[in-house]
């Protein structure tokens, strides 16, 4: 577990976060994360959820109407 300190950044509040905690996250000073809600808590992660989902439900669809794309792609 890593505490985190809370810090003020102009008129708004910061998260630090520690070399350990970038290097597991694979993310660099100026990239994106996203704290989501679950039912334990909260969770910080790079990658976007919403996006995650519409990028489960495209694979699905072009698996399911594979030989049709194919054939657009002629």
């Amino acid at each position: 577990m890593l505490a985190l300190k809370i810090t003020k950044v102009g008129n708004s509040a910061g998260l630090l976060l520690p070399k350990e905690a970038l290097a597991k996250l694979r993310v660099e000073q100026g990239d994106t994360v996203y704290l989501t809600e679950t039912p334990d808590g909260f969770r910080i992660t790079p990658y976007d959820p919403a996006f995650e989902r519409q990028m489960g439900l495209a694979r699905k669809l072009m698996k399911k109407h594979r030989k049709a794309l194919r054939e657009l792609a002629r």
